[in-house]
């Protein structure tokens, strides 16, 4: 998934050498699954998606959704269907506070003070 550049910054600068690593030596070139969705999924990277039928390009999803987490265990190697199944409830929630803010009303979003 392309980083959006809002959070471009919240990477580390080696981002590049991380994802190469998790998705060539970690991976093998092959889709890690999706958890909870399609976990055995093994798509090959640059071919054809068993089920799909598209070209796999494979990227690096955070579990936890927060790019500043680059443990090991918070990466996953996964497939454009895997990737964004596994994110579309957190895609969702962006389309929301994007629609929200173009009519005003994403103060919604903000937290109470404590």
């Amino acid at each position: 998934m392309p980083i959006s550049p809002e959070n471009r910054k919240r990477y580390p600068p080696d981002w590049k050498e991380i994802s190469l690593r998790i998705r060539k030596e970690r991976a093998e070139d092959r889709c890690e699954g999706s958890p909870g969705h399609y976990p055995d999924c093994r798509a090959e990277n640059g071919k054809p998606h068993p089920v799909t039928g598209s070209k796999v390009v494979l990227t690096v999803a955070h579990l936890d959704h927060t790019p500043e987490n680059c443990s090991d265990e918070n990466l996953r190697a996964m497939c454009q269907r895997c990737h964004l199944t596994y994110d579309a409830k957190q895609h969702g929630m962006n389309a929301r506070k994007t629609r929200f803010k173009k009519v005003g009303q994403d103060d919604l979003f903000k937290e109470e003070p404590k």
